[in-house]
């Protein structure tokens, strides 16, 4: 009797527990369906409650501007930059992608092809060029491309050759080479032939402003000296030079040209110019102009010269500005304004 009453108990024991383990597992996958009933209705509602816009004409465009545009409409810009045409077109919007008046979903991206300019993927042939050319000629470049692209290592490599003074003999790196990034050129320039000769010009007897002009000839260095005229001499004229005209020297000698100094009108003040320029291996393009009071400007002497100290003398009216400058980058200006100033100031 005992034995059946354990026996009741135990099955009804396991009737109990099948119950409640399934109503359990029951529970549970209805949780979890219920959850995702939940996940799906707000994906759903999230995507379908995007707005759906228009997409603007913004071809042509600065970039600037064609980001405003899609900002007003809710859309994001992935960019991709292009070399393109002139420097003009820099920043302009060359292509979109999807076309103007496609109906997207507001927060799309829209793809934008933007000009770089001009592109610049090749180093050009310098070899054989004066280096004042190849100068302009890179900064030209840079200038276009509005960053630097190309740098010079300074100072130069120099050695005599049989080319003209100033000439690139070498490049590093080599013609054609691919512009992927800014570079460094490396150039080796001529310093002409090492027993390289000139002949002096005959100054004497000329007036300042002929002198100035045969000055222009020579590709040497050279000095003045002013003194008022003595008995005999002629003002404003030259009374002597040394080496004589017609000498033969060496393109790093110098010159020494004496001149009396020129009759002065009311107003005007002679004197000398002087500037120590840097010291080149070759001569380099010189130029000294002359700001008038009255505005104008004029040129007083353009020479090839190879540096140290530079003086050429001048009458001008007071006020006067001499403005001195080497490869076409001005260096000094000086204002001409007492005969006293402006015969002991040094540009240095």
């Amino acid at each position: 009797m005992t034995f059946k009453k354990f026996s009741f108990d135990l099955e009804g024991l396991e009737d109990y527990i099948g119950n409640h383990l399934r109503l359990f597992i029951s529970f549970t996958i209805g949780v979890l369906v219920f959850v995702a009933l939940i996940a799906l209705s707000v994906f759903f509602i999230t995507v379908q409650g995007k707005e759906e816009v228009m997409v603007p004409d913004v071809l042509g465009t600065e970039l600037t501007q064609a980001l405003i545009e899609l900002q007003e409409k809710e859309l994001y810009p992935r960019i991709q930059l292009r070399p393109s045409g002139g420097g003009e077109e820099r920043g302009i919007v060359l292509e979109q992608s999807p076309e103007a008046g496609t109906l997207v979903k507001a927060e799309r991206r829209i793809d934008l092809v933007i000009s770089q300019g001009m592109a610049l993927d090749k180093l050009g042939d310098y070899v054989g060029k004066n280096i004042g050319d190849v100068r302009a000629d890179v900064l030209a470049r840079n200038s276009q491309s509005q960053e630097i692209i190309i740098t010079f290592r300074e100072p130069f490599m120099y050695q005599y050759s049989a080319e003209a003074a100033g000439t690139v003999l070498q490049q590093n790196p080599a013609p054609g080479s691919d512009l992927t990034g800014p570079i460094t050129l490396e150039l080796v320039v001529s310093r002409g032939q090492e027993n390289a000769r000139v002949t002096v010009p005959n100054f004497v007897g000329l007036s300042l402003a002929d002198t100035m002009d045969r000055l222009s000839q020579v590709r040497a260095g050279f000095t003045f000296s002013m003194r008022n005229p003595e008995a005999g001499e002629s003002a404003g004229s030259v009374y002597s030079q040394d080496p004589l005209g017609g000498t033969e020297i060496r393109a790093t000698d110098r010159i020494t040209i004496n001149i009396t100094a020129p009759q002065v009108e009311t107003g005007e003040i002679t004197g000398l110019f002087r500037y120590n320029l840097p010291v080149n291996p070759y001569p380099l393009p010189v130029t000294v102009d002359v700001q008038l009071p009255g505005g104008a400007r004029r040129n007083m002497v353009s020479v090839n010269y190879p540096g140290g100290e530079f003086i050429i003398p001048y009458s001008l009216p007071a006020g006067s500005v001499i403005i001195l400058s080497m490869l076409d980058r001005e260096l000094y200006r000086q204002t001409i304004k007492t005969p006293v100033e402006a015969l002991s100031t040094d540009g240095l």
